[in-house]
C-alpha cells in the first residue's frame, strides 16, 4: 500500500511538473553577449585581422603583407591602399580598429 501511495505521489508530481509535455528539465540560457574587441592594424597578425567583419584569411594576409612591404599604416585611411579594401569595407571594420595617433603627431608636426 505504501509503495502504491509513493508511486501515485510520484506520478502526480511528474504530471504537475510538465509530464508528457517535456517541461521537467529547465535549462537556464544566458542572454547573448556582445563581444567587443579592437585590433591594432600595425601590430596584429593575419589570424587576428581575419576576425574582423568582412575580412577573411586572404584579405588579412594581404593587409599584413602590405604592411610588411610598405611600413606601418599612418591612419585608417591608409588601409584602403590594400587591394580588396574600399570605403565600405573600411567603414565596416573601423569600429574594431584601435584609434591611431594623428599623422602630423607622428611626423613631429603641431
Amino acid at each position: 500500500m505504501l509503495v502504491l501511495a509513493g508511486l501515485g505521489t510520484s506520478v502526480g508530481w511528474w504530471l504537475l511538473q510538465g509530464g508528457w509535455e517535456g517541461r521537467l528539465v529547465e535549462i537556464d540560457r544566458p542572454a547573448p553577449e556582445d563581444i567587443s574587441f579592437q585590433v591594432d592594424v600595425n601590430q596584429a597578425e593575419w589570424p587576428e585581422l581575419a576576425q574582423l567583419p568582412g575580412i577573411g584569411e586572404t584579405l588579412a594576409r594581404r593587409i599584413v603583407e602590405f604592411r610588411d612591404q610598405r611600413g606601418p599604416f599612418l591612419d585608417h585611411q591608409d588601409i584602403r591602399n590594400v587591394k580588396g579594401i574600399g570605403p565600405k569595407k573600411l567603414e565596416q571594420i573601423e569600429p574594431y580598429l584601435i584609434p591611431m595617433p594623428q599623422a602630423n603627431a607622428l611626423a613631429g608636426g603641431s
